[in-house]
């Protein structure tokens, strides 16, 4: 693929963030890009393909690298999937007078996996207009449960050693971000009266729920500045006591719009009760983010002014943060509409770029990274956070279907483990 000053710029920055300070990328006059360092006369060159090979409706298989015979570094298995290649060198890394060549196009993987180029104007949608996991090209070649990007770069970083062996590759963490979307905090606290009723007949009739039924009407009568402590639905103590105890920090994300009556929050961010949450949540250090209501991800203007709002009430109650981000409700995501209102709004990251239907990496990636829009062909100043597990995904009989059985177990520990062997950071999302 043919790649703009804007792309190998904002390559640069990713490999730079993840490898080594002071990698420069330049065009070469073959169908290739060069790799140098500041400084070094020598270069790896990267071999490009034809971005169409990334095609999702591609019947052909992805070619197997098996590490040049363990030459290199394996990090998963003895096979590596190289996606859109269908054949690939024989070596697929190689010495030569100036440097390396990789015989593989790992920045067009980084454009690809990086910019969900594939995504834009996607017509094969679900039911809440989301691009799912079964559309994916990851999905349908087998690697969505592999941090495929995270690998390459790893190869990427094994070739800068062996060429220039007096670097330091940039070391990483492992470590784990857990966030909750603030959907509906209490049972019954913001209905109204007829709501109350509904809700109480349904906890009696479909949940046998006898107690919280009969409760509810002296519940809403004492607990107008703070969310009752016997409701069934306020869990956010208890969600806080759960991360601090593995010294882990909690992000929660609030609704500050209405724009789907069926769907969106039926509390008020500026409630007092909701109010009374926020300074806990900030007193005991956790994070408050953003989670735009239903129908704001097609309109940046949307998310912008429910950014706006959440900023209002936290600056009323003294709550500052240095950054502010957070997820989009039920995972709807247009690409880019959606980078702008993020972007438009200020936010320092966004936390969507999960799939809800399956778990893995729908960006190829374990790190967070510069957002790009890959038709203005420019970089952003927002910053991705890849949503890798949901647990409604696994749970529900609509998604994944595992409920709480040890398939499920498995399935999240094997998500985990694959961002320690990375040192990235495992993204998770507890509902």
């Amino acid at each position: 693929m043919q790649y703009s000053e804007q792309k190998l710029r904002w390559l640069e920055t990713i490999l730079s963030e993840r490898l080594v300070d002071d990698i420069v990328l330049r065009p070469s006059s073959k169908n290739s890009v060069y790799l140098h360092l500041q400084g070094c006369n020598n270069h790896i060159e990267i071999r490009s393909n034809d971005l169409q090979n990334f095609s999702s409706n591609s019947k052909k298989n992805n070619a197997l690298w098996d590490y040049d015979c363990f030459e290199w570094k394996s990090v998963f298995g003895d096979k590596i999937i190289a996606p859109g290649c269908y054949e690939l060198d024989d070596p697929l890394i190689r010495k030569t007078d100036y440097g390396y060549i990789v015989g593989y196009d790992v920045l067009g993987l980084i454009y690809f996996m990086f910019s969900r180029i594939e995504e834009v104007d996607s017509v094969d949608l679900d039911q809440h207009a989301r691009f799912p996991s079964t559309s994916s090209h990851a999905f349908k070649h087998g690697y969505l449960e592999i941090p495929i990007v995270d690998v390459w770069i790893d190869i990427i970083g094994q070739v800068m050693q062996r060429l220039w062996p007096f670097i330091k590759l940039k070391l990483h963490n492992f470590s784990i971000k857990v966030s909750h979307d603030v959907d509906v905090p209490s049972r019954y606290i913001f209905q109204n009266f007829s709501g109350m009723f509904r809700r109480m007949a349904g906890d009696i009739l479909k949940r046998g729920d006898f107690l919280s039924a009969f409760s509810a009407p002296y519940v809403r009568l004492q607990s107008h500045d703070r969310l009752p402590v016997k409701d069934s639905l306020n869990k956010f103590n208890w969600l806080m006591d759960l991360s601090e105890r593995h010294n882990l920090t909690s992000a929660f994300y609030f609704i500050c719009g209405k724009s789907h009556r069926d769907t969106d929050a039926d509390y008020e961010v500026g409630h007092p009760a909701i109010r009374s949450l926020m300074r806990e949540i900030h007193a005991r250090g956790h994070e408050i983010g953003l989670h735009p209501s239903y129908n704001t991800y097609q309109t940046p203007g949307a998310i912008v002014d429910e950014a706006k709002e959440l900023r209002r009430v936290c600056a009323e109650e003294n709550i500052l943060q240095s950054d502010w981000g957070g997820r989009m409700h039920y995972l709807r995501w247009s690409q880019p509409a959606t980078l702008h209102g993020w972007e438009n709004a200020q936010m320092s990251y966004d936390s969507t770029l999960g799939y809800a239907d399956h778990v893995g990496f729908r960006c190829g990636t374990c790190f967070e990274y510069p957002a790009y829009d890959p038709v203005l062909d420019k970089q952003l100043n927002l910053r991705i956070r890849p949503l890798i597990a949901m647990d409604v995904t696994i749970l529900s009989k609509g998604y994944m279907g595992l409920g709480t059985s040890k398939d499920a177990y498995d399935k999240l520990t094997a998500l985990k483990d694959a961002c320690r062997t990375m040192n990235g950071t495992f993204y998770t999302f507890v509902a």
